[in-house]
């Protein structure tokens, strides 16, 4: 009888001590849960909800990277437009210069003046050609470490670049080239039909002003109209520069909008729903509360037969 009874006391307080630190451990994981925002403490709680957060995880490292070198490539057409603004502004005052040119009441002083302000904007023109980017590489050599252009022995302008612009991903599988080379936006044909660069048909301009003559109105005359083929190709050079920068805002804002939806995913699968882990430690919580009152009375019960026997 003793035996039996010891053996019941036992299993009694082996029971009730399971039964406790069972709902002392629910109780405390409900409690991290809530003080740490995250659902699940360890992966092994919910292995489906685990692997879901993990693909999360994954797609916003990668939407990160894309979101970075997108913002490099938006910074690299934003210099490259606003450098395009520049030389449309110095070609529009070579056209004003040559229309003064044209004019046949102009000394040749007069022209040779003209003519050396067109050769400062040749230069200025060949130095915005030589514009380098945020790793100091030629913005409109296609990326390489030295200048886009040089000078020959005649003043021309050479390039010396690659044969295409640097390329970066924006995420969602897209890609975008982050430039122009310089024949791209400079090659033109002259008024005579011969093929040049714009560079070096101002250049052209300013050496026929500064010899003089007659030569030189004829020459501001047909300058106006290669002026007007060059103008025409740096604008429109600049009209591609500025539709690759819509599209990178445009599958920015689907990054964005993914990247919404990932987080909304997330915090469904891994956050706490603080109200209703609240509701659970509540409960829990009471439950620990009664049970620990109910084993204490029956305990002592318990004890007071075996005394009694």
């Amino acid at each position: 009888m003793t035996i039996s009874t010891a053996t019941s006391t036992a299993a009694f307080y082996s029971t009730a001590t399971q039964q406790l630190s069972s709902l002392q451990a629910q109780a405390n994981a409900v409690n991290q849960s809530i003080s740490t925002g995250n659902q699940y403490a360890a992966a092994s709680e919910n292995p489906e909800a685990a692997a879901q957060m993990r693909m999360l995880q994954l797609a916003d490292a990668t939407a990160a990277v894309d979101t970075t070198t997108a913002n490099k490539a938006t910074s690299t057409l934003q210099l490259a437009d606003a450098t395009m603004t520049t030389m449309v502004n110095d070609m529009n005052t070579a056209r004003t210069l040559a229309t003064q040119a044209a004019n046949g009441t102009l000394s040749d002083t007069d022209r040779a003046a003209i003519g050396t302000q067109m050769a400062q904007i040749q230069a200025d023109m060949i130095s915005l050609a030589n514009t380098t980017d945020s790793n100091g590489n030629a913005l409109f050599g296609g990326g390489v470490s030295g200048s886009a252009y040089t000078t020959d022995a005649s003043g021309k302008a050479v390039y010396g670049g690659a044969a295409t612009s640097q390329t970066l991903g924006i995420g969602g599988g897209q890609s975008v080239q982050t430039s122009l080379t310089g024949p791209e936006i400079f090659n033109i044909t002259d008024a005579d039909g011969n093929s040049t660069n714009v560079m070096d048909a101002i250049g052209a301009l300013a050496t026929a002003l500064k010899a003089g003559g007659t030569a030189a109105q004829t020459a501001a005359s047909n300058g106006l109209a290669t002026l007007s083929n060059g103008l025409d190709a740096v604008t429109t050079a600049q009209t591609v520069i500025g539709a690759r920068e819509s599209w990178i805002a445009l599958n920015t804002q689907n990054l964005t909008a993914q990247g919404t939806a990932r987080a909304t995913a997330e915090k469904s699968i891994g956050d706490t729903d603080i109200s209703s882990a609240a509701i659970r430690l509540q409960q829990l919580t009471t439950a620990l509360q009664a049970s620990q009152s109910c084993f204490v009375r029956l305990s002592s019960l318990s004890l007071f037969n075996v005394i009694g026997n």
